[in-house]
């Protein structure tokens, strides 16, 4: 290391935010860099630990520990504090397809597993990706990178999310013909419409995207796989099929009063609000969605805290979060030991902005929906909320959630946004394929393989391993491709 003692003699900084404030104004990003200087001196504090958990992207008491990529951080952090740029992208860019989505939208497993973290700050690996690869962009590092010689061999991806891009890039990189079916009328897939845009910014999406296209990538979009062209049909043109189409069953509030009007499933809304900003360059914001409303949204993860933040962009009177669970503890218990995942409280953008705006976290735990309430004309006026408790089942020893009784009451709402996760792939590509799929309706392959129960058909993904993290989703589309390869060439050096 070129600072052995760099983590004792420099603190954690972090790059400035806009203020809460100012930064519902509108959608853009409100996350800035350090000047260069200063991010070197970040790069310092990576203490070059003996066992760095940090790129380890291992399973620790069912939670994922460091980086699942296994992205080499220590090197990368030492050429950040050498100021040695171009050197840190060559690095990191063996590992890691798109830094760039990955800055701005994981929550940083590196960080939480950083060694440094146990006794201070963690080192802040996450910005110096981001310094790393806006610089790389900036100075024409990255650029396409069609293949000299083709194989002869066609693949079609089946959703064009950050598992199916990273996907496409590796076999194209290999000298596979890829070809990338997205039903959206846009790249991108949950990245594109799942993520509003002052999280990621769509420009992002769209450099990289056509730095793809130059690579000699296919990208066909509003085509439904399963509806409008057949799986059947794909294994006639194509040599093999990734199926990358996401977690996208979202899981719903059965309750009384569920069909009412202003109900809707939390990525559904944050698409629509990302689509009109689309079409309307920015312009013109769809505040009619919200403006004036009492918002409820059901779910307290980070879609939940995206949805908080996009009503309140969009002019809403109040907002409210429920969360089924107690909430968790300002630090690690006895139970939770580093390198664990922290499972502590996290006050993310979006409650940041509920409390400076109606001065109190919207987020109401250890609280459920027991009844929509519908006016005469079938349009949603309020909810009945209940408080819960923790409770051992006798049967099976689990601790489950009951209602406290008495502790029912309304609460005026006008829209409710419910983003309570997802239940799996919609099972239409899948029966269109005749792959099999597991208990928890993903598709189902051997462990840690990705060749499902149909010949030539591949997956990888939410569609593969459930409702995860953008991160997981790169790494899963390289392992994806990498078994593609192998299946085609007779061996892959991906």
């Amino acid at each position: 290391m070129g600072k052995a003692t760099g983590f004792l003699e420099y603190e954690r900084c972090e790059g400035a935010v806009i203020p809460p404030s100012q930064r519902i104004l509108n959608f853009d990003e409100f996350h800035n860099n350090l000047p260069k200087d200063r991010q070197q001196l970040q790069g310092a504090r990576c203490m070059d630990c003996g066992v760095p958990f940090c790129q380890a992207g291992t399973m620790i008491a069912g939670m994922a520990t460091g980086c699942p990529l296994h992205n080499l951080i220590p090197e990368t952090n030492d050429l950040v504090f050498l100021g040695q740029w171009e050197k840190a992208y060559e690095r990191l860019e063996k590992t890691h397809c798109f830094p760039e989505f990955t800055s701005r939208v994981c929550p940083a497993l590196c960080e939480a597993a950083c060694t440094c973290g146990l006794h201070c700050a963690p080192v802040s690996t996450k910005e110096n990706e981001r310094q790393i690869i806006e610089y790389a962009f900036e100075n024409n590092l990255v650029k396409p990178n069609a293949p000299a010689v083709r194989t002869g061999k066609t693949v079609a991806i089946v959703g064009s999310g950050p598992a199916g891009l990273s996907a496409a890039m590796q076999l194209n990189k290999r000298g596979h013909s890829v070809t990338v079916y997205e039903r959206n009328d846009r790249v991108g897939g949950l990245l594109r419409y799942g993520i509003p845009n002052m999280k990621l910014d769509k420009s992002v999406i769209d450099r990289r995207v056509e730095l793809m296209k130059a690579s000699g990538i296919e990208f066909i979009c509003g085509v439904n796989v399963g509806k409008d062209i057949s799986g059947e049909e794909l294994l006639a043109r194509y040599d093999r099929v990734i199926l990358a189409g996401g977690a996208s069953n979202p899981r719903d509030i059965k309750v009384p009063g569920r069909d009412a009007e202003g109900i809707y499933f939390a990525v559904d809304f944050l698409s629509g609000v990302t689509k009109t900003l689309l079409d309307n360059d920015f312009e013109r914001f769809p505040t009619e969605l919200a403006k004036d409303k009492n918002v409820l949204v059901i779910g307290g993860g980070d879609t939940g805290n995206d949805c908080v933040g996009t009503v309140i962009r969009l002019g809403c009177k109040s907002v409210t979060q429920l969360e089924m669970m107690p909430m968790p503890p300002i630090t690690r218990t006895a139970s939770n030991p580093w390198p664990e995942w922290p499972k502590v409280l996290k006050t993310d953008y979006g409650q940041e902005e509920a409390i400076s705006k109606f001065g109190q976290d919207p987020r109401i735990y250890q609280t459920t929906v027991t009844e929509f309430v519908k006016n005469e004309n079938g349009h949603l006026k309020g909810a009945k909320i209940v408080s819960l408790r923790p409770e051992k089942d006798e049967k099976t020893g689990r601790m489950i959630m009951k209602n406290v009784e008495g502790s029912e009451k309304e609460i005026p709402v006008d829209l409710v946004l419910i983003a309570a996760g997802f239940l799996g792939n919609e099972e239409y590509v899948a029966k269109s394929f005749g792959v099999e799929l597991n208990e928890r309706t993903n598709i189902k392959t051997a462990p840690g393989m990705y060749k499902t129960s149909v010949e030539r058909v591949y997956t990888a993904g939410d569609m593969h391993r459930g409702q995860s993290l953008v991160v997981w989703a790169i790494a899963e589309g390289r392992e994806a491709a990498k078994a593609v390869d192998e299946s085609l060439m007779g061996y892959s050096n991906l």
